[in-house]
């Protein structure tokens, strides 16, 4: 095995057998979630499901990771992390092989509600190993590469996940993804070792007093303050762009997935090497605002894509005896996800990083990972409803530029605090600091 030690890029890590076995598992939950989101159409019109119905195959997916999210933080914490881990992953063939049998609507609620837990073992699990196992100095570079494997898993389910399901319909689509799990449960069973990272005894059986502990820390109240409004900002976006893209501009779905992948490639490149320049930096705070301001940016400009008939002229592609038709819009809404990717590449290994630090300061990364998730899926559920809400009684510039606003709030209240708890931590240790 490479001494990880003097791995310096993304590709010196893929000689790390452990390092391939954790981002094997964020490859699978990646793909999937990207792909089932294509099925999820194909349900819906297959089902004829109204609005509200629709509605739910997002909310039960978000509400079963709020309601679990930070016992299983917990656990993790105090608990063999390979084992949690492998189960996310059986739970997930089980899972697509249950996505193969569906007949009725109500099969895919139930479906994705159970993703939804599989989903926080495997991203938890994952995500707290990789930060524990990391050689000092190193941690954003790791982190930045997992995140960089799962952007472009993503990217890969957006374009290939969307191929099977056009091409080959559910069944072949759901075989593909439980071999590509069954492939990431062998290589953690294989390359990572037994009891990966440092667990606590399990000191109250529901680890309340530990999150109170991590919420005393003023950086971790700030981390998590700031994903709460920026969350809402990001899922709105999420939501809302492939529906004005298709409302507005009568945009098609490929081209859609074209838009999307705009996006996940600029992460999925991006996100090792912000994860170096971490390592090296002084203040990690500063890329979270930065990414979060790139971010709050990107929004602002999706409800101008309509500006560049101005600019541009509609294109069509021709292939096999077909033609597709690229509107000048197209070009503005791809643009504009791209800049939202280069803002999650910046921010996202800066932020797992800090919360990675916070939890090890108490042995608790698990539980800081599960505070950074209940902090999104708070936003993830009210966000989309307050900016679909803000759309409906005014404008689609509105409700982006409302979310843009939140971003940017975000970021602007984090960097405050954040300063704030950095020197709060500089008094504390020079007042420790024996007389001379």
């Amino acid at each position: 095995m490479t001494n990880a030690d003097d791995a310096t890029s993304l590709f010196e890590l893929f000689k790390n057998k452990e390092f391939i076995a954790l981002a094997s598992t964020a490859f699978a939950r990646s793909q999937a979630y990207s792909t089932i989101l294509i099925a999820l159409a194909m349900y819906a019109d297959l089902f004829q499901t109204t609005g509200t119905v629709e509605g739910l195959f997002g909310t039960v997916f978000a509400l079963t990771q709020f309601l679990i999210v930070l016992p299983l933080g917990r656990v993790i914490d105090t608990g063999n992390s390979k084992r949690y881990l492998l189960a996310g992953l059986f739970l997930n063939i089980a899972i697509f092989t249950g996505f193969t049998f569906v007949t009725a609507v109500e099969h895919v609620i139930i479906l994705r509600a159970l993703q939804g837990i599989g989903a926080s073992l495997l991203w938890i699990t994952g995500s707290t190993v990789v930060g524990e196992i990391s050689p000092d100095g190193k941690r954003g570079l790791w982190l930045g590469s997992y995140n960089q494997v799962a952007a472009f898993s993503s990217l890969a389910g957006t374009i290939f996940g969307g191929l099977l399901l056009y091409t080959y319909g559910f069944q072949t689509t759901y075989t593909v993804l439980i071999a590509v799990t069954t492939l990431a449960t062998l290589s953690v069973y294989r390359y990572l070792r037994d009891n990966p990272g440092q667990q606590t005894e399990a000191t109250d059986s529901s680890g309340l007093d530990t999150l109170k502990a991590l919420l005393k820390r003023p950086a971790i109240r700030g981390l998590v303050s700031f994903r709460f409004g920026f969350s809402i900002a990001k899922m709105a976006v999420i939501i809302f762009l492939p529906i004005y893209a298709k409302t507005q501009f009568g945009i098609n779905p490929l081209a859609i997935g074209g838009i999307l992948a705009g996006g996940k490639l600029t992460k999925s490149v991006l996100q090792g090497r912000m994860g170096t320049l971490v390592d090296q930096a002084e203040h990690r705070y500063k890329f979270v605002f930065a990414g979060a301001a790139v971010y709050a940016v990107g929004i602002i400009f999706i409800p101008l894509a309509g500006s560049a008939t101005q600019i541009l002229s509609t294109v069509s592609l021709s292939a096999a005896g077909k033609t597709m038709v690229l509107p000048p819009a197209f070009f503005g809404l791809f643009t504009a996800y791209s800049i939202l990717g280069v803002g999650d590449s910046i921010r996202l290994p800066a932020s797992m990083t800090l919360f990675v630090e916070e939890g090890e300061r108490l042995d608790a990364v698990a539980g800081s990972f599960s505070l950074r998730s209940i902090s999104w899926k708070i936003g993830q559920l009210i966000g989309p409803v307050a900016v679909g809400a803000i759309w409906d009684a005014t404008s689609a510039l509105v409700a982006f530029w409302v979310a843009a606003g939140c971003a940017g709030a975000a970021a602007i209240a984090f960097v405050a605090m954040a300063i704030r708890a950095t020197r709060q931590e500089q008094s504390e240790s020079t007042a420790v600091q024996p007389a001379d």
